[in-house]
């Protein structure tokens, strides 16, 4: 789990449980091995085979709740958020995870519960306002959202959390380059990178962000100094650095072999992320998406979108919850200026839907933003 080579935790947990098969703690930890993985069915049969070991610890069901939000399971998931809070020891995990469950519901009255609980532990620092970000982002609240990302920064480093402030800023760059304000995105992982330069996790980021708004002498070479000092990390070597490696290459017009080389990253592309609040965003399938649509290849596209919108209890209130109805769409568009006759006009229907789903998600949303200015121009194209 140090070196995070993910392959020999999982053998080494496996071999624990053929010895002692009633050992409680190498289920728990086979279990967290598998979401990192992005193998949620085995997680959750790992976790459930753990509760009647520790039938009285919280974290026995906090196990057991990450994959099954992971794998929509929600009603499931919620069962067991309760019987974690109504055991010891306390978790701020489990209203993390309940604000979780009432976004993906659309339930505000509960999310707002929730945030007010998290932002009322000092001990927390900026949690809940860094949730209460991602959500306006999520509905293109772009200048509230920049605000509050401030606040968390700076109660972090109040509290001396340098790193928490620098994943912050990173969350924040990404934001910006999904938007397309690719100045804010640079200045976001600029502040990130200063903050924190040796932490694995904002340096990941930062590369993803810079890559995206075509900063590639910076993106290449913090992928360079990754590859360097996690040689045997599963997460970077076989998610991160071949998204970014991916990401560099559809800058640079080369969308075939971004496809190419994010093929080492299927096996675990939906794997959770330990740094996000989120369970992940999904980047891998979003670069993929957008190389297919750079190929012109719509169908293609649509489904590596789709995966984004498959997948509600893993991406949560990330914005590529929100935006994948956007690229969606243009996949659609895609496919039906590609076809002819019933399939073309399929298409375009299907793309008018999605376009409107996303306007709707941002009918109040920041008007300045590159992204919506786009959207409603090749809305307006395809009426």
């Amino acid at each position: 789990m140090v070196t995070g080579e993910l392959n020999k935790a999982a053998e080494t947990y496996q071999s624990q449980i053929a010895i002692y098969p009633r050992s409680f703690s190498a289920l728990a930890n086979l279990s967290i091995v598998y979401t990192r993985q992005g193998q949620y069915e085995k997680a959750a049969e790992l976790a459930r085979q753990g509760i009647p070991l520790n039938p009285n610890d919280g974290r026995s069901y906090q196990n057991l709740a990450d994959p099954l939000m992971a794998l929509n399971r929600f009603a499931e998931a919620s069962e067991a958020i309760q019987a974690a809070m109504a055991r010891k020891p306390p978790s701020e995990s489990n209203n993390e995870k309940l604000y979780a469950l009432a976004f993906v519901a659309r339930d505000s009255k509960a999310m707002a519960e929730q945030l007010a609980w998290l932002k009322n532990q000092p001990q927390l620092g900026g949690l809940g306002l860094s949730m209460e970000a991602d959500t306006e982002a999520y509905a293109g609240h772009l200048r509230k959202a920049r605000e509050l990302t401030r606040r968390v920064a700076e109660a972090s480093v109040r509290a001396g959390d340098k790193e928490d402030a620098a994943l912050s800023w990173n969350n924040a760059a990404l934001r910006e380059a999904w938007f397309g304000n690719a100045k804010e995105a640079r200045e976001g992982a600029g502040e990130a990178l200063k903050l924190a330069p040796a932490n694995q996790g904002v340096k990941l980021e930062a590369a993803l962000a810079l890559a995206m708004v075509g900063d590639t002498a910076r993106a290449e070479s913090l992928e360079q100094d990754l590859g360097k000092r996690f040689p045997q990390n599963t997460q970077v070597q076989s998610l991160w650095l071949p998204t970014i490696d991916a990401q560099l290459a559809l800058v640079s017009k080369r969308p075939a072999a971004a496809i190419d080389r994010l093929q080492v990253a299927a096996p675990m592309e939906l794997g959770s992320v330990p740094f996000h609040s989120n369970t992940s965003c999904l980047h891998a399938v979003d670069v993929r998406g957008e190389a297919y649509l750079a190929l012109g290849n719509g169908p293609a596209a649509a489904a590596e979108f789709q995966k984004i919108l498959d997948h509600s209890g893993i991406v949560q209130n990330c914005p590529t919850g929100a935006l994948a109805h956007l690229w969606r769409a243009r996949a659609s568009a895609l496919e039906a200026r590609t076809n002819q006759g019933l399939a073309a006009e399929d298409a375009h229907t299907r793309a008018l839907a999605d376009y409107r789903d996303f306007l709707g998600l941002w009918k109040d949303a920041d008007p300045d933003i590159p992204v919506l200015k786009e959207a409603r121009a090749e809305y307006a194209k395809l009426q």
